[in-house]
């Protein structure tokens, strides 16, 4: 190790990016991966950087260490009691929650260990979650008198009303097989084939074409706030406008002539 590896401390958020694919760990392995206010602005910049890349495809988010997030770093909000502080670093997770949903792409948590408190909103918002069967979640502010009212915008868009209000009035930990019962998280899978199996998802979604993705997760998310007949003009729009490019006329075409497609 050089002096200047020694003087510079480790990124919170690491990123490497393959192909379109972006991973983004969170990189707090001795706090459990707690949202510190600096790990929030790391990541914050992360998701700007690849809003803006139109090469784009697909993002998984992680976490180092033994947990995937373990939620807000509660003594960095004990040491700044302040009103405003507090105001500005629930503004700040709420960015950087709608961040990942308004990325143009599809976002993966890949989840190990524990999720809590603000580590299971981000599971909540990301579009879609895998996770290893030793997995648990909770929304457990309420053990420290806190209730966990950030988490559940996202935990109750994802879950049922009942469900999501008994993890947030109890506080109490779920597995990752409940956790699929639930709608938290698609899949639960062995431990040791976690990160095979976020491969392969991100595989299915590479195999698609990109614009399509593109205009899928833009209508999906904003179309689920609007009333029915708004989200269906919505929607109809959007499919014209996907229908209208050319890669899919020549996709179509390839699939009604039963032969691979001629791409650009």
């Amino acid at each position: 190790m050089n002096i200047q590896q020694a003087i510079d401390p480790a990124p919170l958020v690491t990123s490497r990016s393959n192909n379109g694919v972006t991973h983004l760990r969170l990189n707090r392995p001795d706090k459990l991966n707690a949202l510190s206010s600096a790990l929030l602005d790391a990541l914050q910049q992360a998701l700007d950087k690849i809003a803006a890349d139109p090469d784009e495809r697909c993002v998984v988010i992680s976490g180092a260490g033994k947990a995937f997030c373990a939620g807000h770093d509660l003594a960095e909000m004990r040491s700044n009691p302040e009103e405003a502080h507090c105001r500005g670093l629930f503004a700040r997770c709420s960015d950087v929650m709608q961040s990942i949903v308004n990325l143009p792409v599809p976002v993966i948590a890949q989840v190990h260990g524990i999720a809590t408190a603000a580590g299971c909103q981000l599971v909540a918002s990301c579009d879609l979650a895998i996770a290893a069967r030793s997995a648990r979640f909770a929304v457990s502010g309420i053990n420290v008198g806190l209730f966990c009212s950030t988490p559940a915008v996202a935990l109750s868009r994802n879950v049922s009303a009942k469900q999501a209000f008994d993890m947030l009035v109890t506080g109490e930990f779920i597995g990752a097989e409940t956790a699929v019962a639930y709608g938290l998280i698609n899949q639960a899978v062995d431990d040791a084939e976690l990160e095979t199996a976020v491969q392969a998802k991100v595989a299915t979604i590479l195999h698609k074409d990109p614009a399509a993705v593109r205009y899928g997760k833009a209508m999906f998310q904003k179309q689920r706030t609007m009333p029915l007949p708004d989200a269906y003009a919505f929607a109809s729009d959007i499919m014209v406008r996907n229908m209208l490019q050319p890669d899919t006329a020549e996709r179509i075409d390839a699939f009604i002539e039963k032969r691979a497609p001629k791409l650009r």
